[in-house]
């Protein structure tokens, strides 16, 4: 399943859950935001949020490094990357 996770610079989250993810095998594509006001409005349309690291696996929205950390701790990431 693909894997997406949004980031910007100096977000120690960001490579927080890019540590995560590869600690777990899991590929990734990183889109990389920088500054660009208007890629971070477009992300918040979609996401509801204004934050990132906002990572993505297929379709689900799985939330920024604390929701992918506590996915991951209650077995549940392992759980959608198997079905």
């Amino acid at each position: 399943m693909k894997t997406r996770v949004y980031t910007k610079n100096y977000c120690p989250f960001c490579q927080m859950a890019k540590s995560l993810l590869t600690n777990k095998g899991i590929e990734f594509e990183e889109i990389y935001l920088g500054n660009d006001v208007e890629k971070m409005m477009e992300l918040a349309k979609k996401t509801g949020m204004k934050t990132v690291p906002q990572i993505f696996i297929g379709d689900q929205l799985i939330g920024g490094y604390d929701d992918l950390k506590s996915m991951n701790d209650s077995g549940k990431l392992d759980e959608i990357l198997n079905n």
